[in-house]
């Protein structure tokens, strides 16, 4: 079972997402353990404030170190090892595909939340195993981009998915976008399906799969191909399709 346990000054933004759908049904099935720890609530002060002024001055409060330290201990204190303990931070790593399955190899994540302009760097490095970023951008919390990592790595726990091996063939996963795909009917407004995927022929089926997906990986994120572990053969197929065009 994978376990994650949230810091945060929000926690009622959880449900709404992680309640429902395959997440919800992993966690009702016991795959999932997720608990939303209200930082708040240890807060030394009356009127449970988490925040000050920075001393660096400028703009914006800074949350103060004790409600997060104890909130984390209110998780950590007890157990015989360390729980691998992620901020969501605009400073960390870009948060990918082969993070998810590196952190899905863990079986007690816990994730902190800041917010406002971040967080007193000595809780920081008192807790914080490593900084994960959605991207170049900044939010105003760490919720929305917790609630991103908690569903890209709960969808490689086994179990969660019908199929385990689904994801297997999704975009990034093998560092390539995956190919178009299509359901019923096999027409529509004129337009049909692609002959192969009828056909019966399982091994065309493969090799069409894989060539698509060469090609949407072309056309949409050509940056991709350079990391990309291509084949003999996805390499003589790139170069003819380029020749063709």
């Amino acid at each position: 079972m994978m376990k994650f346990d949230v810091l945060t000054l929000f926690p009622d933004m959880f449900g709404a997402v992680l309640d429902d759908s395959i997440i919800g049904r992993a966690r009702k099935a016991g795959l999932i353990e997720m608990n939303f720890i209200d930082i708040r609530d240890f807060s030394k002060n009356k009127h449970r404030k988490t925040d000050d002024y920075p001393y660096s001055g400028g703009g914006g409060m800074l949350m103060t170190p004790q409600p997060v330290y104890d909130a984390y201990m209110s998780v950590a204190e007890g157990l015989d090892y360390k729980p691998h303990t992620v901020y969501m931070s605009p400073q960390g790593s870009v948060f990918n595909q082969k993070t998810a399955l590196r952190l899905a190899d863990y079986d007690h994540i816990v994730i902190l939340c800041g917010h406002y302009e971040g967080v007193d760097q000595r809780v920081l490095d008192m807790i914080v195993d490593e900084e994960i970023s959605m991207g170049d951008f900044v939010l105003t919390g760490g919720e929305i981009p917790a609630m991103a990592v908690i569903d890209a790595v709960s969808r490689m726990v086994p179990g969660v998915l019908a199929n385990e091996g689904s994801y297997q063939n999704e975009s990034h996963f093998n560092g390539l976008l995956e190919y178009p795909q299509y359901t019923r009917p096999e027409e529509f407004m004129g337009v049909k399906i692609p002959e192969v995927l009828i056909s019966g022929h399982h091994k065309n089926i493969e090799i069409w799969k894989r060539q698509q997906a060469l090609l949407n990986t072309l056309k949409k994120r050509p940056d991709m191909l350079e990391k990309a572990d291509l084949t003999k053969e996805d390499i003589n197929f790139l170069e003819q399709f380029d020749k063709k065009s």
